[in-house]
């Protein structure tokens, strides 16, 4: 009988189609959703902020006070923490992103090991199926070449390289054919996608469009400035899900200097008022408690975010990381102010989200994903979710709501 294995995956979209990468991948094991049965438990890890190591550490703790499963790290944090838990015995190995698809060879080895594998590396893997998944994750690129002054990730996935567009389209062809209709595009910094070739992002997704089967295609997190003319060409495309997650990171001139970013508040406006006007639904990154965000530059933010027409928020408070330009800036803000800011930004976004539901009078295009108790849960076409009564089984069905009420935490609907 083959021993099991468990994929624990901590962090973005990128790590959960790495993680699908190695689950196909296996040849000498099996793959478990449950815990309690895994022989092997792979640590799929990120590392973009404290919280995030810390959340690692944790849940090591946790397999080892449990069922004792040999542990193996990978990720983001095995470039950061990966050499000090193996002195430390916490886990058998530790190998980098580039050595996933040899996953029976890492977990086969008997003695410790630490393999960080090569940041330049091109995945060349196709996936055709995702594992208690209704939607389909499509890595294109890998590294980021901006250099945001808080920002580690760049040193642990490398510089940007763009995935090979017939290996792209090749695996979305073969997830269409398994009943897969939406795709999630996602990598380190996606808008990058074709820079060093003749494609780009829009140009990628016009090709995917034309897939049969796909219905609808989103987009992991882009950068302002890669909004660009050939992208907004496509804005009224039906496929292209009503929702683009835009990373702003601050809304004060001042603080986006501070943090090395490229993006302009004025033109971020501008650009977001076009979006919303087009019926987009609108989410952004941002950090609070930075290095230099004094009281007036935060209260300046604040009223720059009002005037945004923001639906979705992906916030944290800054954690430094050792070895970027922000670890040394001064002054620092204490954690618990950092924390207020958060909240405050939360409650916000939160009112404009309930508000963006409210006014909005149509039908909802929804794929349901999940169920809990007695809803089925799904997210709609602005990837707001919605919780919904059935007497069928709706779980990885597209379905069409007309009348549904509208909380202030979800959409509640009926069919």
């Amino acid at each position: 009988m083959k021993k099991k294995v468990y994929f624990k995956t901590f962090g973005c979209r990128t790590n959960l189609y790495d993680s699908q990468v190695m689950m196909s991948s296996l040849k000498e094991y099996d793959v478990t959703e449950d815990e309690s049965e895994a022989d092997v438990v792979v640590i799929n890890s990120c590392t973009v902020t404290n919280g995030a190591d810390s959340h690692v550490r944790s849940y090591i703790s946790h397999v080892e006070k449990s069922n004792g499963a040999k542990i193996f790290l990978t990720g983001c944090g095995a470039h950061t923490k990966g050499e000090s838990l193996l002195a430390a015995g916490r886990v058998a190995g530790v190998f980098g992103q580039s050595e996933k698809v040899k996953i029976d060879e890492m977990l086969n080895k008997e003695e410790p090991f630490y393999e960080p594998g090569d940041l330049n590396h091109i995945d060349e893997s196709v996936v055709d199926d995702f594992i208690g998944k209704s939607r389909a994750f499509i890595k294109i690129q890998e590294g980021c070449n901006f250099r945001c002054s808080y920002c580690i990730i760049p040193y642990v996935r490398g510089d940007a390289r763009s995935m090979d567009e017939e290996k792209i389209l090749e695996q979305i062809i073969r997830l269409a054919r398994n009943g897969f209709g939406e795709f999630i595009l996602t990598g380190t910094n996606v808008g990058s996608y074709g820079q060093s070739s003749d494609s780009s992002i829009a140009s990628l997704m016009k090709k995917i469009s034309q897939i049969r089967g796909v219905r609808r295609i989103r987009l992991g997190s882009v950068e302002p400035i890669q909004i660009s003319d050939e992208f907004k060409e496509i804005l009224d495309e039906p496929w292209l899900e009503r929702h683009l997650h835009i990373a702003l990171q601050h809304t004060s001139p001042q603080m986006l200097k501070f943090m090395n970013r490229r993006n302009v508040y004025k033109k971020d406006r501008e650009l977001f008022e076009l979006l919303s006007s087009k019926g987009f639904a609108i989410g952004t990154d941002f950090i609070t408690g930075h290095p230099g965000e004094s009281s007036a530059l935060w209260e300046e933010a604040m009223k720059n975010v009002k005037e945004l027409p923001l639906t979705h928020l992906h916030a944290f408070t800054y954690s430094k990381r050792d070895g970027t330009p922000s670890a040394t800036m001064k002054p620092e803000v204490s954690g618990d102010v950092a924390k207020e800011r958060l909240h405050e930004l939360e409650s916000i976004v939160k009112d404009k989200n309930f508000i963006f539901r409210k006014s909005f009078k149509g039908e909802l295009d929804v794929l349901i994903e999940s169920q809990k108790d007695d809803f089925f849960i799904g997210y709609d076409q602005h990837f707001n979710k919605i919780m919904v009564r059935s007497d069928e089984d709706l779980l990885g069905n597209w379905i069409n709501i007309n009348n549904y009420e509208v909380e202030e935490e979800s959409n509640y609907g009926r069919v």
